[in-house]
């Protein structure tokens, strides 16, 4: 394809530099898996003993660390940082802007008489005061109180990023309020762990902990630098706000779990390769659906160090890309009629005897404890279900949901045959008085949940939340979000459902019903209460969407409605109560996200509107040109009449041409006639609902007809690199 638009030297000099692949010091992984990490090895080498544990004990029960071994922790932090040739160190956290930060300090300090030392204490360590006035607040810090501070997470391991120590932390404002995604994540896996081990002590009096594990599949697409440069729609917005579809796009099914092309897996191994060193365990690399869309896939870890590994993986990721000559897009839906990106979150809660409590076991005892926390979860979706949708819902996350096997916004629990067919006669059987012989048979058929069925619970790639054997897949989760985001919303009503489970039955023992049976008896209320959350069926069919609605089930399909549910009382309560977002914290997010919302949007309809008018219609306009002298000229040389036939079909695309380009300067002019009206609309809820429905509908229809121009204008001088590129181009 030809470009017909010049490029600046810098831009030049990137696309025709060779790529730089990384050699991975060793050809075993396991030889340099961690290697960037102040992990367990690098611990035990660089800490004194008092120090190790002291940290091991921060990192399993979250006691504090005092200042003396702070000091000890830092010296020996500082000390395997510099002998990997670190100059600098920051505290690396995760404000409410979907992104990581980072401020660098070095070590260096100056003594006088020209002299300095390396320095790096215990108040460095566990303490950095980051400006806190450009990052979102949602109004809780005053314009006064520009501090925020960050504060190490010993939970998540220090890491090397080149010559940069990076320590995991917390943000937070002046006033102690949460500014990140990491705190309220850390206080929703301690609220599952206080609802989780009483409860799991019923079973077994060995459990004292209950750890949250997450397993996230990190879909994405590539772009071809050059490609991502010559589209500024892309650029700016990480999406294709124009372009017609491909004749052969992914109906073919020929790219999932393809050969990876040659140019795709050399990237593939070098972010893999650095990203080991972090310790981050990716496992997984294939072929997506959609032309030029790949995953990558970890191990299952605990839930803190998943997210943080994830926002690292993404940052990589980034950056190995560039050297490649790609861009990578994590946008949900880049591309119009092929598959958007997910990054479905595998969750599930393990206890410190090993124990995976959403795995079915051989024995009544074993399932009847995996059942308890099953059916519980199903309840917490039943009870949740907005709180759950909000918690995943984005402007380029709307794009995607309810199409190319993307699930629906109605959220709903699949299971299964097996465990739903188990589930309706644990329902009908359970009475309030259960004689002998009927708990014998109930324990009987809950012993004969078979483990090895769970590969085969999971059929089902339309739903929003699946069981998938021995873990929930929550699949609505969008590939550009941060992890934490849903996963402490999925915590918190878990622990909050957990929390009333444990009082109830507790209720019953205290008047005389054995605990077994009592257990049995809140489980059948509870599968009576939220079967109207389990679905099995085609989530994108009509019926459905009519069925979800006598359900009492909501279909929330854009992203300011489904914020409501912030503001409700029961919402705040259950927060609070939880003791993960207090309300005036949940306010501010919630008007983040409104913000935001409106920001991305505009921000589309500001480039789609100078791509139109600045790009396309004057490309339409010249080749109509070209058509124009074409017509005048066969006039002179065969005679009015004889061109009057000749021509016509030329003069019927003269006219098309024109049409289109009529329609896209209306619209444009219109669009920006609404986004004026939005602006001038001092509430934020308003202001987004204004752009989502005045604004947001002209990006389709401008697209429509500049699509309908890609058609008809010479393929030569279109402006814009079309989909088949994008998408073929390897």
């Amino acid at each position: 394809m030809s470009t017909p638009h010049l490029r600046s030297k810098a831009q030049e000099d990137v696309l025709n530099r060779e790529p730089r692949p990384v050699d991975p010091p060793s050809l075993r992984i396991s030889e340099y898996f961690g290697a960037n990490v102040f992990g367990e090895e690098a611990m035990r080498m660089f800490l004194t003993e008092e120090a190790y544990f002291a940290v091991r004990q921060a990192m399993t029960h979250g006691t504090r660390i005092d200042r003396k071994l702070a000091d000890q922790v830092a010296s020996g932090m500082k000390e395997w940082a510099a002998s990997k040739g670190a100059t600098h160190y920051t505290h690396w956290f995760q404000p409410l802007t979907g992104t990581s930060a980072e401020k660098h300090d070095a070590f260096f300090e100056p003594i006088g008489n020209g002299r300095s030392i390396e320095r790096f204490d215990g108040s460095m360590l566990v303490q950095q005061e980051p400006d806190a006035s450009s990052f979102p607040s949602g109004g809780i810090r005053n314009t006064f109180e520009a501090r925020g501070y960050s504060a190490w997470d010993p939970g998540s391991p220090a890491f090397l990023i080149g010559r940069t120590l990076c320590i995991p932390s917390i943000f937070i404002s002046y006033t102690g309020a949460a500014l990140d995604h990491k705190m309220p994540l850390l206080r929703a896996i301690k609220a599952v762990d206080e609802a989780a081990t009483p409860i799991c002590q019923w079973f077994d009096k060995e459990v004292t902990k209950v750890t949250c594990t997450l397993g996230w599949e990190q879909e994405y697409f590539l772009i071809d630098e050059a490609h991502y440069y010559a589209r500024p729609d892309i650029m700016m917005t990480g999406r294709a706000l124009f372009g017609h579809g491909p004749a052969k796009g992914q109906q073919l099914e020929d790219h999932y779990f393809g050969s990876i092309p040659e140019r795709a897996q050399a990237f593939m191994r070098d972010f893999e390769t650095e990203s080991l060193k972090l310790g981050i365990p990716v496992k997984t690399r294939h072929n997506e659906v959609a032309p030029n869309q790949f995953e990558c896939a970890p191990v299952f870890e605990e839930l803190n160090l998943a997210v943080d590994h994830n926002m690292l993986l993404m940052d990589v990721m980034e950056k190995t890309a560039r050297k490649h000559r790609f861009r990578v897009l994590f946008h949900e839906k880049p591309y119009a009629g092929v598959n958007g990106s997910g990054k479905h979150n595998n969750w599930s809660l393990a206890t410190n005897t090993g124990r995976n409590l959403l795995r079915p076991a051989k024995t009544p005892k074993e399932n009847m404890q995996f059942l308890t926390f099953f059916v519980n979860t199903i309840a917490a979706i039943n009870t949740h279900a907005d709180v759950l949708r909000a918690s995943i819902a984005s402007a380029s996350n709307d794009h995607r949901l309810g199409a190319n096997e993307a699930p629906p916004a109605i959220i709903s629990v699949f299971i299964g045959d097996h465990l739903s067919k188990l589930l309706d006669e644990l329902e009908r059987n359970v009475k309030s008085t259960m004689s002998p012989a009927l708990k014998t048979e109930l324990k009987l058929d809950i012993g004969r949940i078979p483990p090895v069925m769970l590969d085969n619970t999971d059929r089902n790639r339309t739903s929003p939340f699946a069981f998938t054997g021995n873990k929930f897949e929550f699949r609505a989760v969008g590939s550009s979000a941060n992890c934490a985001g849903p996963m402490t919303v999925l915590n918190t009503i878990v622990a909050q459902q957990l929390t009333t489970f444990r009082r109830r039955v507790e209720a019953l023992v205290e008047k005389g019903t054995k605990r077994d049976e009592a257990i049995l008896r809140e489980l059948r209320d509870l599968i009576a209460d939220s079967k109207r959350i389990r679905f099995e069926g085609n989530g994108y069919s009509d019926e459905w969407k009519a069925e979800a609605k006598r359900r009492g089930l909501s279909n929330i399909p854009d992203t300011p409605r489904a914020l409501d549910v912030w503001e409700s009382k029961e919402t705040k309560k259950l927060f609070a109560n939880m003791g993960v977002l207090s309300e005036v914290e949940l306010e501010a997010r919630h008007d983040i996200e409104l913000h935001s919302y409106m920001l991305k949007v505009q921000i589309e309809s500001r480039v789609a509107g100078d791509l139109a008018q600045n790009h396309i219609v004057p490309t339409a306009i010249t080749y109509q040109n070209r058509l124009i002298e074409n017509v005048k000229g066969l006039r002179e040389v065969l005679g009015a009449e004889k061109a009057g036939k000749a021509t016509a079909a030329q003069i019927a695309l003269i006219e098309e041409i024109s049409e289109h380009i009529g329609r896209i300067i209306t619209l444009v002019d219109e669009m920006v006639e609404a986004r004026k009206k939005a602006n001038a609309i001092d509430d934020a809820r308003e202001k987004a609902i204004a752009y989502c429905d005045t604004v947001k509908p002209f990006l389709d229809l401008i697209r429509y007809h500049s699509n309908k121009l890609e058609l008809l204008v010479d393929d030569e001088i279109w402006p814009l690199p079309k989909l088949r590129e994008l998408l073929f181009t390897r």
